[in-house]
């Protein structure tokens, strides 16, 4: 029987490399030449991005990997620039964000939802009726817009239906800026305001389905035939119609950003230590709060503070509002927010 062979490192075949190959690296091209575009549309893997005075279809590249590119970027261009049909160039880097307007599912859910970018000012639209407003929603935006350092602005649709005072009483401590509206024969009162509001800034809208939010569009942007929706007599809640965000120019400069409507806004991504502090009309009452206080116990320095007047007569509605919010946050949802629902 013969005996086995041991085996040595001749037995190893090893393969040359094939003649012209070079080794792999991590360093990146540049992209210097790249062409500056903004991106107005996203669509199923594609951008549509507006560059000086023509669109460009475009495509992530790969070596941006899974990074957001949301409507309201500044992006890098390389390929096919022109525009032309069929043409499609490749998006290569994003540009510095000055805001990002994030939202999560629920207040617990760890995974991010970029809406926007580069927006200065957060346009919240709610109906005074049909549908009802919900105030901690409105509570929620403006934390966000306050989170993402931009500017609010409260648009009340339906006025026609509903006197906006009593509204606009649980705001007057915060100094927000709004403007009311309504529907009449000629067209939208009020959108004058609305418009000189937004001339010049880069503007994002949010709100409800059904609060007339692309019918306010669709009057500051002629031609835009943004779909509109009605509201469900039994739920009262709005049909959603806009399925994605655009940016769209409006006649005397600026941007204006349609959003498709919303139930809430998510805020797992603000810091539970801040959410106080986002509520201009109550943070100051926290200095006489103990160390370590969560602003949703018995030794509260907020209780008095509110009690005393401070917060105006919407005191103690705001306070209850910012402690359902923080209850939320922490995933407490025996206590927690009812205005905690998805996108629709």
């Amino acid at each position: 029987m013969p005996s086995r062979r041991e085996y040595d490192e001749r037995d190893i075949r090893v393969r040359p490399n094939p003649k012209g190959s070079r080794p792999r690296t991590k360093d990146r091209p540049a992209h210097k030449d790249a062409v500056i575009g903004f991106v107005t549309t996203v669509d199923r893997g594609r951008w549509t991005v507006l560059v000086d005075d023509h669109v460009v279809h475009a495509m992530r590249a790969r070596e941006l990997g899974r990074t957001s590119i949301v409507v309201g970027d500044r992006v890098g261009l390389v390929g096919d620039t022109s525009g032309a049909e069929g043409s499609l160039a490749r998006i290569v880097r994003v540009e510095k964000r000055t805001s990002v307007l994030r939202r999560t599912a629920d207040d617990t859910d760890p995974v991010e939802r970029m809406l926007v970018a580069n927006a200065d000012q957060l346009v919240i639209v709610t109906a005074l009726a049909d549908p009802e407003p919900r105030p901690r929603m409105v509570d929620r935006c403006l934390v966000a817009a306050y989170d993402a350092g931009m500017d609010p602005l409260l648009v009340l649709t339906k006025s026609d239906l509903k006197d906006p005072a009593d509204f606009l009483g649980s705001y007057a401590p915060l100094d927000v800026r709004h403007i009311v509206t309504s529907v009449s024969d000629d067209g939208i009162d009020g959108v004058e305001q609305v418009r000189a509001a937004l001339n010049g800034r880069l503007s994002v809208l949010v709100g409800h389905s059904g609060v007339g939010k692309s019918t306010l569009v669709n009057e500051l942007v002629p031609g835009t035939y943004r779909a509109t929706g009605h509201v469900n007599a039994v739920t009262g809640r709005g049909r959603h119609t806009s399925s994605s965000a655009v940016a769209l120019p409006l006649p005397d400069g600026g941007w204006v950003i349609d959003t498709p409507g919303v139930r809430s806004f998510g805020l797992a991504h603000v810091d539970p230590g801040r959410i106080a502090a986002l509520f201009p009309d109550l943070a100051p009452g926290t200095k006489d709060c103990p160390r370590g206080c969560t602003h949703d116990e018995p030794e509260c320095g907020l209780d008095a503070w509110v009690a005393d007047g401070h917060a105006g007569t919407a005191g103690p509605s705001r306070l209850e509002s910012l402690r359902r919010l923080l209850r939320s946050r922490s995933g407490d949802t025996d206590r927690g927010d009812s205005d905690r629902g998805n996108t629709e």
